[in-house]
């Protein structure tokens, strides 16, 4: 049997690889902390499931492919809201998004075409540029730094005349850095000068935390970069709907959405149940998403303490989304994570979190650190903290304090 070199080059995602180490682990009655992937416990808004009960068509059609005129409208109410200037015919609705990243890469890049990104970063990058037979260049960040970016010269030069585009999580998956207003104007002032696209992915932009010159800003705020910014967005986390699969990508350039509405003539069209039911989702009070920032703060607020108080981590306060790359002082979290989850347990109980290197391009890269989700509810976070405090006293491969 031929398998293609491209699906062979794909890794299984490394935030869902160790599953079977804790389905076994369950299966022998062992109760796991699941920190190592994004799934929120939030309740998702009573609006969702008011519109699917009100969906009621004679026939269940193809809803059109660049997405109902409801739900686009509903999105440029949003945008307009946040002071960003999408207007329904800008946007266009994908299957969550994934779907969005991979539409983004699949126009900028042919084979051999290179994206740079911030690194760490989110895992599935990796698989939509290696389906695109694209590369994605590391623009290397530093857990000492808190992640943020480095000068716009040392960026520069990774630049090459295969440069496509500049790729962000922002605020980030998996470090749960917020740029500065400034690095947003740095990284839009190197795409302008050297023709470049940004790729934005602004999923997380409710779950910000900080005030003042730590605000939230987004890379769509600046209007002379608007033709160039490609946003993506998605009611997964924010109205945690991650089910739902609605995302969209939005942008100020008519050829580009040109080559856009191509892939979702090819893809038919999203679901029409759940555009419906996103349209909901858009008429959320604010007051929900105030609520939900609230808690999430608190979770972030919960985690950063427990981990600075154990011995040898090395870590800093995340200041959006709802994760933290950390620094342990194991020789390989992911042999760690194992041992965990066969080895150590706390009156039944164990921890789970995402090995940090499936977060970085090259293999050597993150082998001691962790991608934290602060999902659970704070007396759970206390507990996993517990109990991951107590197996890295109690691991043999514990290394020496970890210098920060």
């Amino acid at each position: 049997m031929h398998l293609s070199d491209r699906i062979q080059a794909l890794k299984i995602s490394p935030i869902r690889r160790l599953i079977p180490y804790a389905d076994e682990a369950k299966a022998k009655g062992k109760k796991v902390y699941h920190l190592n992937i994004g799934q929120p416990d939030i309740k998702t808004p009573d609006q969702y499931f008011e519109a699917i009960k009100n969906f009621r068509p004679n026939t269940v059609a193809y809803a059109v492919s660049q997405g109902i005129p409801q739900l686009r409208e509903a999105m440029s109410n949003y945008y307009h809201g946040i002071g960003v200037d999408y207007d329904p015919s800008d946007i266009y609705v994908t299957c969550g998004g994934s779907e969005a990243l991979s539409f983004a890469v699949m126009i900028l890049c042919d084979p051999g075409d290179e994206i740079l990104v911030p690194e760490p970063f989110y895992a599935n990058y990796n698989t939509f540029a290696r389906l695109a037979l694209a590369n994605l260049i590391p623009i290397p960040t530093k857990a000492e730094d808190a992640f943020h970016l480095p000068p716009a010269a040392e960026i520069e030069k990774l630049i090459t005349p295969k440069t496509r585009a500049i790729w962000v999580s922002h605020p980030c998956n998996p470090t749960g850095v917020l740029y500065r207003p400034d690095e947003v104007a740095m990284l839009t002032g190197i795409a302008k000068k050297h023709d470049l696209f940004i790729i934005a992915d602004e999923v997380y932009r409710e779950f910000t935390y900080g005030q003042g010159s730590k605000a939230f800003m987004s890379f769509a705020s600046i209007p002379e970069a608007m033709d160039r910014v490609i946003m993506i967005d998605s009611v997964s986390k924010r109205y945690s709907a991650c089910g739902a699969r609605i995302g969209c990508i939005a942008i100020k350039n008519k050829e580009f959405l040109a080559q856009v509405m191509k892939l979702c003539q090819g893809r038919l069209s999203v679901s029409a149940i759940e555009q419906a039911a996103a349209v909901g989702l858009y008429s959320t009070p604010k007051s929900y998403l105030e609520e939900v920032n609230k808690e999430y703060k608190l979770r972030r607020d919960v985690l950063y303490k427990g981990l600075k108080a154990i011995d040898g981590v090395v870590c800093h306060e995340p200041e959006g989304a709802f994760y933290t790359m950390v620094k342990l002082p194991v020789d390989d979290s992911e042999k760690f994570i194992i041992w965990m989850l066969q080895n150590f347990d706390i009156n039944g109980e164990t921890t789970m979190a995402a090995p940090g290197s499936g977060f970085y391009a090259a293999a050597n890269k993150g082998l001691n650190e962790v991608r934290m989700a602060y999902v659970l509810k704070k007396e759970d976070l206390e507990r996993a903290l517990d109990i991951l405090k107590n197996a890295i006293a109690a691991y043999p491969g514990r290394l020496e304090a970890i210098r920060a």
